[in-house]
């Protein structure tokens, strides 16, 4: 009898912990499709992205302007598809994202303010969604500018492949 209620106690220790390990664990913020931390396992394969820059959505639009490049929205969509792209070929998914930083820049049309309803757009494609639930830790600053005239967001990403079991 003894070794019957060890027995269950162990088992019902060993299902009462969250996630192996060796598992990528995310800390989600209730209510808002960011999370509040991240932890990545030792052994695990981890990929720095560079900044990213949208591509020119009007290449007939004045080298400089915003027009060339979209509004925040456009450029947040443009660039979170160069990142599923970089990501894509490494073997990894916008899922594995555990890290991101973005820089926007103010919009004039904004009265200088950055578009963070904008960004938010293009992000809730690639990210809290039905199909992809995984949420990166994220970061979101206005600057004064970006290397690229025109350019209103950069975004950099870490990624992050857990170790095999």
């Amino acid at each position: 009898m003894r070794s019957i209620k060890l027995t269950a106690v162990l088992l019902l220790v060993a299902t009462a912990t969250p996630a192996a390990s060796h598992d990528i664990v995310r800390r989600a913020n209730s209510g808002f499709p960011i999370a509040n931390s991240v932890t990545v396992p030792a052994g695990s394969d981890i990929v720095y992205l560079s900044g990213v820059l949208a591509d020119a959505a009007d290449t007939s639009a004045p080298a400089g302007s915003i027009e060339r490049f979209g509004d925040t929205a456009a450029q947040t969509k443009s660039v979170l598809g160069k990142i599923a792209r970089e990501l894509e070929a490494v073997g990894l998914t916008m899922a594995d994202v555990v890290k991101m930083n973005v820089f926007l820049v103010g919009d004039p049309s904004k009265g200088g303010g950055m578009d963070f309803e904008g960004l938010m757009h293009g992000y809730l494609q690639h990210f809290g969604t039905a199909s992809q639930k995984n949420v990166p830790a994220r970061t979101t600053v206005q600057v004064a500018g970006l290397p690229i005239p025109g350019a209103l967001v950069e975004i950099e990403v870490i990624a992050a492949r857990a170790a095999p079991h």
